[in-house]
């Protein structure tokens, strides 16, 4: 499988008091709701949890995202870390290459 390499990509994250999150080097929106957003990024996978949170921008030619609502957490991931329905399809593929 094909590991990204982080040359040359670019990542940025602003929180404004706990209630305006901006992004930069957004590549995918994996899943969304009012309390939980997971990201794929330049830099691996961000999630974001909060209450009532809500996308207020999302530009992905660009790689921007923006959400407001109240954030209590960011987390980040390796894509070796995916947890889920993510790490359940990563295990069928490889067993499906062996």
């Amino acid at each position: 499988m094909e590991e990204r390499t982080h040359e040359g990509a670019t990542h940025s994250l602003s929180i404004a008091n706990r209630e305006r999150v901006q992004i930069t080097g957004v590549v995918a929106v994996d899943s969304f709701d009012d309390a939980e957003v997971n990201l794929e990024t330049e830099m691996g996978l961000l999630t974001i949890r909060g209450e009532e949170l809500q996308i207020k921008q999302l530009d992905l030619e660009k790689g921007q995202f923006e959400i407001s609502g109240f954030v209590s957490a960011l987390q980040y991931a390796s894509p070796r870390q995916r947890t889920g329905r993510q790490q359940r399809g990563r295990s069928f593929l490889e067993r499906l290459l062996r």
